[in-house]
């Protein structure tokens, strides 16, 4: 496994209650672009995977690249000529090998369906943007590195369980909307339980129930980042020096810097009580999970 000894020391510090940070996603991307070996560049494609997702729904659907997300791994140029390739012929262009097999096989099949078929309802559109997801959420859960692999299925099961709850209140069978393959998705997917089925999925899993029963959407979207910002402190405490530190720092100026464009008024400040009450909140949802026998 690569060490980087000089880039995490000179780093400067992350906390949530900063206000200006040192760098912004894409200036930091640019900043190790140079420093990490191949194998970790690719990994580090994983989390910015999901801007080419957007990118690509908005190609689909528009036939644009105006809007693109710049932080994406392919270029508007690239992700264009990708899809008019696989539009009309069945094979990958050889130089974007950075375009991941999901992608790959997303674009032959939402051509295969909506060209063919003369454009599809609105409904089936629905259905294959949440095959786009899954598909990039399992690829993702399946990288070589497994705290890439955790992150990924942490935040799975995040969006996953806000579906299922949003599934119940509104009467919609979940089976339909619940993405991936992972363990929390199937018990989602056969759930009937108060609590999901999931009380002892994960040991983060009594708190991330508790967060989402949170009513207050801005609210419930700062307590998730929270659960985030702990996740990564305590899976990344004996790896200061390595790959691991790294894409925590970038993960973490991702979030600084949403909530920051979000709410500059009162979002730091907010975020900085949240993780300080972490740990604590942490003994008392589960000490409550127990109790009430859940």
């Amino acid at each position: 496994m690569s060490k980087y000894y000089s880039l995490p020391a000179s780093l400067p510090e992350l906390t949530p209650e900063m206000t200006k940070l040192p760098f912004t996603v894409a200036s930091f991307k640019v900043e190790i672009a140079d420093i990490l070996t191949d194998k970790d560049s690719k990994l580090l494609e994983w989390l910015f995977y999901k801007y080419d997702n957007a990118n690509l729904l908005l190609y689909l659907r528009k036939a644009t690249v105006e809007g693109f997300d710049e932080n994406a791994v392919l270029s508007a140029d690239e992700l264009k000529e990708l899809c008019e390739t696989l539009k009309n012929e069945d094979r990958k262009p050889a130089f974007l090998s950075s375009a991941p097999d999901y992608m790959v096989d997303f674009i032959r099949i939402y051509y295969a369906r909506f060209e063919a078929g003369g454009g599809g309802h609105s409904s089936e559109q629905i259905l294959l943007e949440d095959k786009l997801s899954s598909s990039y959420f399992d690829a993702a859960i399946c990288c070589d590195n497994p705290f890439v692999a955790a992150w990924f299925e942490l935040n799975l099961n995040i969006s996953n369980v806000m579906v299922a709850l949003n599934c119940r209140k509104y009467g919609l069978d979940q089976r339909d909307f619940i993405v991936g393959d992972n363990e929390v998705a199937e018990r989602l997917r056969q759930s009937v339980s108060r609590d999901l089925n999931l009380a002892d999925a994960a040991d983060y899993m009594p708190e991330l129930l508790n967060i989402a029963e949170e009513q207050d959407l801005m609210q419930r979207e700062k307590r998730f980042d929270a659960l985030r910002w702990k996740w990564l402190d305590d899976n990344t405490f004996y790896k200061t020096f390595d790959f691991e530190a790294i894409i925590t720092y970038m993960l973490r100026l991702e979030m600084l810097e949403r909530w920051l464009r979000l709410d500059k008024v009162s979002g730091e400040q907010t975020f900085r009580h949240l993780v300080g009450d972490m740990k604590s909140e942490s003994a008392r949802t589960l000490s409550r999970f127990r109790e009430n026998g859940v």
